[in-house]
C-alpha cells in the first residue's frame, strides 16, 4: 500500500482526477437535495493488458457484468460474452443486454428481444445521437442515424460489447460519435472444433432454436478457421397480438497468410416478421391492462393483421490486418442492406372512424417501403514514431435509400388509394483522421488528434414528404473536430484519464422536407464540447471505475411523434453533466457483489427544463455466484425519474426491474458430448408493469400514448456441445 501511495503522490493527473471526483460527488449530492441535478476494438483479448484476474473465473474481472478498461481514455463499460451467455435471455437484442451499463436505460415493451427497442438512452442521448459499430464498422439508417435492434445481429452471433460514453479520440469514427459509441463485436473463434446446439422455451409462447459449428484450426487449409451459426425465434410477445418471428444466419472465416497477415470474411443475414403496436393510451391501459397491444378484430384499425413489418437485412465485410514496413494496417471493406415493407392501420388507437374510397365502413391504413444499401471502407494504420505512436485512417461510405408511403384499404388486402410521398436519397460520409500518442514517460501519454467530417445529403423526389412538391437538392456539412486526451498508468492495476473532444452530428433528412431548402436555409448541426475525467482500478478482487463529465450541447434537437409522423425541433443549448461509477467486488467462495450508480443532468440552457427521456439517476446492484458447475446472478436495474416530452411534461416515474439467472453445467452427459448447460432466466422477477416511456401521441386528438415495463417472463434453455 505504501508503494501505491508513494506513486500516487508523483502522479499529478491522478491527484487531479481524484480531487475532481470527490468534488463532483459533493456537488451531485447537494444538487440532488436542491433539485438541480437529478475506435471500437474487439474486447475479446482485452484481459491481457487490462488488469489481473480476468482469466480466473473466481475473480471480479471474470464475474463483473460491466467493468471499465485500464487502457481507455474516456468512460467505457465492457460487457463480456460470459455475462451475455449466463445472465441475459437468449432472445435478447443488444439493447436489452446493454441496459445494465451505467447511465444506460432501455425500453423494450414486448419482452427481451421480442420487439425493436423503443428508446435506448445513454446519459440522456437518444438513438440517432450516438454511434453503433460492428467490428469497428459504423452502421445505421441514413435518414436519422437510428438503428433497428431486432435486425442484422442476434445475441448468438455477438461477442463482447462496450459502451463508450463520449465522442472518443480522433480515431473514433461514425455517424454520431458525439453522444457515444456502442461497440458490438463478432464472436471469437475457437482453435478447437465444436458443434453446439441449443433450444429454449418460455413465457408468451417464446421459443428459440440455434446451432453453431466451429471448425477450429484447419491445418490442411493453412490454419484457417470457420464459424457458422443459425438461430430462429418465435414468440406471441408480452403485448397482445405482438407476434415476432426472426431467422438469423451468420458466417465468419479467418485465414492467416504468412506471418503478418490475417484475412477475415464475415456475413450475416436476417429475416423478420413482427406485429408492431404503437403504444396505448392511459384509458386503454386501464381498460385492457398494461399488456394491451393489438386487436384480433378485423374491423379495427388496431387489428394485428394490418399492423406488421417484413424486414430482410444483410451485413458483410472483408477485413485485412497486415504489416507493411513499419506500419500496422487494418482495413475493412463492407456493405449492408436493409429492406423494410411495413403496414399499419391509419389510427390503431381508435380516434379516427373507418372509411375509405372503396367503402364507408372499410378499414383505412398505410403501407411503406424503406430500402437502403450502404457500401464503405474503414482504414486504420499506425506505426511507432519517435517517443510515441502515430495513428491515422479514413472512413468513407455511401448509402442509397428509397422510401415511399401510401394510403391503402386494409379491408381489401391493402388496395392502393393514394400516394403520400416517394423519394430517393443518398448520404455520403468522408472522415479522415490523425492522432499522435506521445509517451511522456512515467506511464503518462498525451494524445492530440483531429478528425475531419463531411456529410453530403441529396434528395430526388417527385412528391416530397410533408411539402408534397418535387425536389432535387443536395447539401454538405463539414467540420474539423479536435480532441485531446491524457492517460496515465499509475500502477499496473490503476489508470486515470482526462479528455476534451468536440462532437458533431449532421441534420436529419427531414430538413429537406420543405418546398425549397435553398431558400429556407439549412439548420446548424448539433455540436458538443465534451469534458470528462475518470479513473479505473482492477485487481482479482476488485474492479472499480468512476468518472465525471460535462457536455456543452449546441443546437439540441428534440422530436415529437404524432400518429405515424415524427417532427423535430431545436431546443437550443443544453448542458449535460454527471458522475458515473461501477464496481465489482469478489467476496470469496464464488460470490461477487456488483453495483453501478450514476447521477445525470440534462437541461436546456434557456428554460432549465429537462431534456426528454433523460433519467436523473440510474443504478444497478447484484449478486453473482460461480463455482464449479453452477452459475447464478440476481441483478436489479433502477431507472430514475424523467420526462417524456419537452417543457417538463409527461413525467415518467422511477422504477426498478430485477432479473434472476441460473445455469448448471454437466460435463460429458453422454460419451459423445462435452458441456451440457441447463439454464433458467427470469426477467422482471417481481412483475413490475408501470409506465416507463412516452410512445408518442394519437394523430386525431393528440392523446398521449405510453409503453409499460413488460411483465415477468421465464425462459429455460438446454444447450449441448459436441
Amino acid at each position: 500500500m505504501k508503494r501505491v501511495v508513494s506513486q500516487f503522490r508523483k502522479k499529478p493527473l491522478a491527484q487531479l482526477i481524484f480531487a475532481s471526483l470527490c468534488a463532483a460527488g459533493a456537488q451531485v449530492s447537494h444538487a440532488q437535495t436542491s433539485g438541480d441535478l437529478g475506435s471500437v476494438q474487439s474486447t475479446a483479448n482485452w484481459s491481457a493488458a487490462d488488469g489481473s484476474g480476468a482469466n480466473n473465473p473466481q475473480s471480479a474481472p471474470a464475474q463483473a457484468p460491466t467493468q471499465g478498461s485500464l487502457t481507455t481514455t474516456q468512460p467505457k463499460s465492457i460487457i463480456s460474452r460470459h455475462y451475455i451467455e449466463n445472465s441475459t435471455a437468449p432472445t435478447s437484442n443488444y439493447t436489452d443486454i446493454l441496459q445494465i451499463a451505467p447511465s444506460v436505460s432501455n425500453v423494450d415493451p414486448n419482452g427481451p428481444g421480442l420487439m425493436e427497442s423503443q428508446s435506448l438512452s445513454i446519459r440522456g442521448f437518444q438513438d440517432g445521437q450516438y454511434n453503433v459499430t460492428f467490428d469497428g464498422i459504423p452502421f445505421g439508417d441514413s435518414n436519422d442515424f437510428t438503428h433497428h435492434s431486432t435486425s442484422f445481429f442476434s445475441s448468438q452471433s455477438l461477442g463482447d460489447m462496450s459502451v463508450d460514453r463520449g465522442p472518443g479520440d480522433a480515431s473514433q469514427i461514425g455517424f454520431a460519435t458525439f453522444g457515444g459509441t456502442i461497440g458490438l463485436t463478432s464472436k471469437a473463434m475457437s482453435d478447437k472444433p465444436a458443434f453446439n446446439v441449443a433450444g429454449s422455451y418460455g413465457s408468451f409462447n417464446t421459443w428459440l432454436g440455434s446451432a453453431e459449428f466451429n471448425s477450429g484450426d484447419m491445418k490442411q487449409w493453412g490454419d484457417a478457421r470457420i464459424l457458422f451459426g443459425y438461430n430462429q425465434i418465435g414468440s406471441d410477445g408480452y403485448l397482445t397480438n405482438a407476434h415476432l418471428s426472426r431467422k438469423n444466419a451468420y458466417f465468419k472465416l479467418e485465414k492467416p497468410i504468412g506471418d503478418n497477415t490475417l484475412v477475415t470474411l464475415f456475413a450475416t443475414y436476417s429475416r423478420i416478421h413482427q406485429n408492431v403496436p404503437v403504444g396505448a393510451t392511459a384509458a386503454q391501459i386501464q381498460q385492457f391492462g398494461p399488456d394491451f397491444g393489438l386487436s384480433t378484430d378485423p374491423t379495427s384499425q388496431a387489428y394485428y393483421g394490418y399492423n406488421f413489418d417484413r424486414i430482410n437485412t444483410d451485413f458483410e465485410y472483408l477485413g485485412i490486418q497486415t504489416k507493411f514496413g513499419e506500419w500496422s494496417i487494418d482495413n475493412k471493406l463492407y456493405t449492408y442492406g436493409y429492406y423494410h415493407n411495413g403496414f399499419n392501420g391509419a389510427d390503431p388507437n381508435g380516434e379516427t372512424p373507418n372509411g375509405t374510397n372503396f367503402g364507408a365502413n372499410n378499414v383505412p391504413g398505410q403501407e411503406m417501403n424503406n430500402n437502403y444499401r450502404a457500401v464503405g471502407d474503414v482504414l486504420n494504420a499506425e506505426r511507432k514514431l519517435g517517443p510515441g505512436k502515430l495513428k491515422t485512417g479514413l472512413w468513407i461510405t455511401r448509402q442509397t435509400n428509397f422510401r415511399n408511403n401510401f394510403n391503402v384499404d386494409d379491408s381489401l388486402n391493402f388496395a392502393f388509394q393514394s400516394l403520400n410521398f416517394t423519394m430517393n436519397d443518398t448520404l455520403q460520409t468522408f472522415e479522415p483522421y490523425a492522432q499522435y500518442a506521445w509517451n511522456l514517460g512515467h506511464g503518462l501519454t498525451l494524445t492530440p488528434g483531429v478528425k475531419f467530417v463531411s456529410f453530403n445529403r441529396s434528395i430526388d423526389t417527385p412528391l416530397n414528404q410533408k411539402s408534397g412538391t418535387a425536389l432535387d437538392y443536395s447539401h454538405t456539412w463539414t467540420k474539423f473536430l479536435p480532441s485531446l486526451t491524457v492517460h496515465e498508468r499509475i500502477t499496473p492495476d490503476w489508470s486515470a484519464y482526462a479528455q476534451y473532444a468536440q462532437g458533431f452530428l449532421a441534420p436529419n433528412l427531414n430538413v429537406f422536407y420543405v418546398q425549397d431548402p435553398s431558400i429556407s436555409g439549412q439548420p446548424n448541426p448539433e455540436q458538443t464540447n465534451n469534458y470528462q475525467i475518470g479513473t479505473t482500478y482492477k485487481t482479482g478482487r476488485l474492479t472499480l471505475a468512476a468518472d465525471v463529465y460535462y457536455i456543452d450541447f449546441l443546437n439540441a434537437v428534440t422530436k415529437r411523434t404524432v400518429g405515424s409522423n415524427t417532427t423535430f425541433s431545436n431546443a437550443g443549448g443544453a448542458i449535460y453533466k454527471g458522475i458515473e461509477t461501477e464496481a465489482t467486488v469478489y467476496a470469496g467462495d464464488g460470490f461477487s457483489l456488483y453495483g453501478n450508480l450514476t447521477f445525470n443532468s440534462a437541461k436546456q440552457k434557456d428554460t432549465g427544463s429537462w431534456m426528454p427521456n433523460a433519467p436523473r439517476q440510474t443504478a444497478a446492484a447484484g449478486l453473482i455466484y460461480q463455482h464449479g458447475p453452477l452459475y447464478g446472478s440476481l441483478i436489479t436495474k433502477f431507472v430514475g425519474r424523467q420526462f417524456g416530452d419537452t417543457g417538463d411534461t409527461q413525467p415518467i416515474g422511477a422504477f426498478a426491474v430485477t432479473n434472476l439467472a441460473a445455469v448448471y453445467t454437466i460435463k460429458h452427459l453422454a460419451p459423445w458430448t462435452h458441456d451440457t448447460r441447463i439454464g433458467l432466466q427470469v426477467d422482471n422477477l417481481f412483475n413490475r408493469t408501470s409506465i416507463d416511456a412516452l410512445a408518442g401521441y394519437t394523430a386525431a386528438d393528440n392523446t398521449p400514448l405510453y409503453w409499460t415495463v413488460p411483465g415477468r417472463s421465464i425462459i429455460a434453455t438446454l444447450a449441448t456441445s459436441f
